[in-house]
């Protein structure tokens, strides 16, 4: 399981979620599949972590989410 981290490109707005296949949710978020990013789009991939298992993905999820690590990853994000 891999935690990811999204940049929209047209606003700057981070999303952060769980997958097994980062790159098909990347697609599905830029294709609009996802109605809470279709109208944030296009995202491109800032971070990817990979984890033993889903609950410590889901963990790591609930981390990043948190002010001290969307602040940890607004520091990778390309300027």
């Amino acid at each position: 399981m891999k935690v990811y981290a999204l940049v929209s490109k047209k606003d700057g707005y981070l999303y952060i979620g769980l997958s097994e296949d980062v790159n098909r949710r990347l697609l599905e978020h830029n294709s609009g599949y996802s109605k809470s990013t279709k109208h944030r789009r296009p995202f491109e991939v800032i971070y990817v972590e990979n984890c033993a298992d889903r609950k410590t993905a889901r963990t790591r999820e609930k981390y990043l989410k948190s002010g001290i690590g969307r602040e940890y990853l607004k520091k990778l994000i390309p300027r």
